[in-house]
């Protein structure tokens, strides 16, 4: 559904590029983790899957077609985004926030269908979040807020999930929830879901597959087993870590051992490595 394809974009005044040449595909029913330190350009790869930003070389399609053949109503339709700082900042209360999700099915704000409201108080339910409805959205915790921003998403009824950082701001047992919510809905409603993340075991025990970037570059892309490995995790982020298996489910369990005093060679550009990088891609795709 979603064909990354060697996307390269750098902002106006950078000296280096923020993405360079990074591909990547997402089927429906699958949930795809994207990793790797601040900075390493996550946030932009969403921003142009989702049509805010465009490659300045490289294509990002959907359904074979690029995203500029779209118009904003049709990628809306198609696209749930939850973004890292949503603009909630309006006097609205939570139920208002989340029939925007709406506004692409409908005539304009203010013209919601009885089914509209029923569709959003559903995608409340599901996030846990129906007892806000009423509530103003300014006064939500970042937590209750990050909920609400996903049940939005939702309500949009869209056929992929691009999110950054979901679990920001969750205790352990809601980032648990809200995941294992998102693999569930990603599974039954056959979405093409995308996800930022920092919390690396969370990645391992969910992820179909883990995007790992470093300086704009992909390091590698492949099942969790295979990213997330002793050395991969090393060449990324600069620090020692033991990689084993998880007693219970099998997954990879990633413990820091302390970070790398030695920050020279290969370790300082992702970029260099890509040859070796490009073999790694080419490999996990094909398993």
């Amino acid at each position: 559904m979603f064909d990354v394809r060697a996307v390269t974009f750098a902002y106006e005044g950078s000296k280096r590029p923020a993405l360079d040449a990074v591909s990547l595909t997402v089927s429906p029913g699958e949930l795809v983790a994207v990793i790797g330190p601040n900075g390493s350009g996550k946030t932009t790869l969403l921003r142009l899957m989702c049509g805010l930003l465009r490659p300045q070389r490289g294509d990002v399609l959907w359904e074979g077609k690029p995203l500029e053949r779209f118009s904003p109503r049709e990628l809306a339709q198609r696209i749930g985004v939850v973004l890292q700082e949503p603009r909630t900042g309006f006097r609205m209360t939570v139920l208002e926030y989340v029939l925007h999700a709406r506004f692409p099915y409908s005539r304009g704000f203010g013209f919601e269908s009885e089914e509209d409201v029923r569709i959003a108080l559903s995608a409340l339910r599901l996030t846990r979040a129906e007892g806000f409805a009423d509530r103003w959205i300014v006064e939500l915790s970042g937590g209750e807020r990050q909920r609400v921003v996903l049940a939005r998403a939702l309500a949009g009824e869209p056929r992929a999930l691009l999110l950054d950082e979901p679990t920001a701001n969750l205790d352990v047992r809601f980032q648990v929830e809200m995941l294992a919510l998102i693999r569930r809905l990603t599974r039954e409603r056959g979405l093409a879901t995308v996800f930022i993340a920092h919390e690396l075991n969370l990645v391992a025990e969910f992820a179909d597959r883990v995007l790992l970037l470093k300086d704009g570059c992909a390091l590698a892309f492949g099942p969790p087993q295979d990213v997330l490995t002793e050395e991969w995790l090393r060449r990324a982020f600069a620090a020692e870590f033991v990689v084993d298996r998880h007693p219970l489910s099998g997954a990879p369990r990633v413990t820091l051992a302390g970070p790398i005093l030695d920050r020279g060679g290969d370790l300082s550009s992702a970029c260099a490595d890509r040859a070796a990088s490009a073999s790694e891609l080419t490999l996990h795709r094909e398993r």
